[in-house]
């Protein structure tokens, strides 16, 4: 009992301290571990068992629009970096230069890349001629680097794991069409498999993407009521083409400039799953993501039969991401191991079990317990794991929408921010004083203007001028 006390007591409760809780997951789980490089961590085998399981899942997603996977160089030459000046501006800040190759200093520096567009960019102009050569349908695996000054395990880190897609297009509906599109592979992959419902809408451009022409978000809420960013796209219209020369000869034989896109996701998301679903007893995955969906447990498993029955359900269970804890820990320590690494179901199987020709199904978010017959058993973790992930994300979206406030004055919506954490849904003027006004006032920020729009009033909740949108506002990572 001592042990799994203890166990348990390394988690502080997120109703304490909300951030230490998160530390305690990320490191208890298993999922990481701190770096001597600073502010980078080290991504342990079971956190990128579930980036693969991600990483896996969006491939497939995108690859079934048309994306092709390639890979860029990770150095930028300054030269090429400074081709964008919007661009070049919005990274100055978080970029690492590269100085000198062994002891030699470089006749020009170069940057780890921040992002790849200028690479992409390079790459189109040399590679796209004609209208026959569009769209490219392009797409990199890979890490970036950003010398960020605050770091935290996947929320962020000085270099971090992710995706970015690089599109061209001969039209600016083309290119606005595959911005959308990839946006609401983003919304869907999140919502199906991670089970986080997201609100989908347009950044303000004060928060768009450094050249961009418009950025597009999937925004979700944590447990403790604060944003966070989970997905962008982002349509460049054809700025980025006049910078780099990208252009192309269209059917009527007249020069044209291409029309890009570009979107991300990254490692960042690990850190919703995590803040969304996750508990007082460690980490809760959504069965779709997990690296194990089950766990089984024998009691008393020194006794005749117990492991080969274990492994004899296991053969049962093959359609399944499972796993038998065969170790020498007790059953209570197994049973607090299985739910701080978050494996969504647990099958306890002992002598009495066996007697019975059943087992117990333990629900990881619920900790509800099913007896079924052995019979059944593959049918029934089938049906329960399904139960489990729409209903993680219908407690999700119950979540953030009992967190959702509505504000028409500013009154309110000030006090909206500093007592009601969550979004708070409010009408805006478009003007950039008021959006700087509300972050000095609150420290709240534009999240999206959706694109199911309300309208809540006639008027700015800051300024009281004619409204042109209502945002979703909050505080956020």
């Amino acid at each position: 009992m001592a042990k799994e006390k203890k166990l348990v007591e390394s988690i502080t409760s997120m109703n304490e301290d909300f951030a230490q809780w998160y530390t305690d997951v990320v490191k208890k789980a298993e999922l990481v571990e701190y770096s001597s490089v600073k502010g980078c961590m080290i991504i342990r085998p079971y956190g990128y068992a579930i980036w693969e399981n991600i990483q896996k899942e969006l491939d497939r997603r995108f690859k079934e629009t048309g994306v092709e996977n390639v890979y860029m160089p990770m150095f930028i030459p300054e030269s090429l970096l400074q081709k964008e000046k919007d661009h070049v501006e919005g990274f100055a800040p978080e970029v690492a230069w590269v100085t000198h190759g062994g002891l030699e200093p470089l006749q020009e520096r170069m940057c780890v890349r921040p992002t790849s567009e200028t690479l992409f960019c390079d790459f189109y102009s040399n590679i796209i001629h004609s209208y026959r050569d569009l769209p490219k349908l392009y797409n990199q695996w890979c890490s970036v680097c950003r010398w960020e000054k605050t770091t935290r395990p996947f929320l962020r880190t000085t270099e971090f794991l992710w995706q970015e897609g690089h599109t061209a297009h001969a039209t600016q509906e083309e290119a606005e069409a595959r911005t959308e599109q990839m946006l609401n592979v983003y919304a869907d992959f999140c919502e199906q498999e991670l089970a986080i419902p997201m609100i989908k809408g347009r950044k303000t451009d004060k928060e768009k993407f450094a050249g961009a022409e418009s950025t597009y978000t999937i925004e979700a809420l944590m447990h403790d009521g604060k944003a966070l960013q989970s997905g962008t796209s982002h349509n460049f219209g054809d700025g980025f083409a006049r910078a780099f020369d990208i252009q192309y000869t269209d059917k009527d034989n007249q020069l044209q400039y291409v029309h890009q896109t570009s979107w991300g996701l990254s490692t960042r998301i690990m850190g919703a799953i995590i803040m969304v679903h996750g508990d007082d007893s460690g980490l809760v995955l959504p069965p779709r993501i997990a690296p194990t969906q089950v766990m089984i447990i024998p009691i008393a498993q020194h006794k005749e039969g117990v492991l080969e029955k274990a492994e004899e359900i296991r053969g049962k269970l093959g359609a399944f991401r499972v796993k038998v804890d065969d170790s020498d820990k007790s059953p209570g320590w197994k049973f607090s191991e299985q739910e701080m690494r978050g494996i969504p179901m647990r099958v306890e199987i002992g002598p009495k079990d066996i007697e019975a020709n059943q087992a117990v199904l333990v629900r990881r978010d619920t900790r509800e317990k099913i007896v079924v017959s052995l019979d059944e058993i593959a049918e029934k973790t089938g049906e329960l794991l399904e139960t489990i992930q729409k209903d993680m994300y219908t407690r999700a979206k119950a979540h953030r929408d009992s967190h959702t406030s509505t504000a028409v004055t500013y009154e309110e919506f000030k006090q909206a921010i500093a007592e009601k954490p969550g979004f708070v849904k409010a009408m805006w003027c478009g003007d950039r004083a008021c959006e700087d006004k509300i972050k000095e006032d609150t420290t709240a920020t534009s999240r999206c203007m959706p694109f199911e729009q309300e309208h809540l009033a006639d008027t700015c909740v800051c300024c009281g001028k004619p409204a042109k949108a209502m945002v979703y506002w909050g505080k956020a990572y």
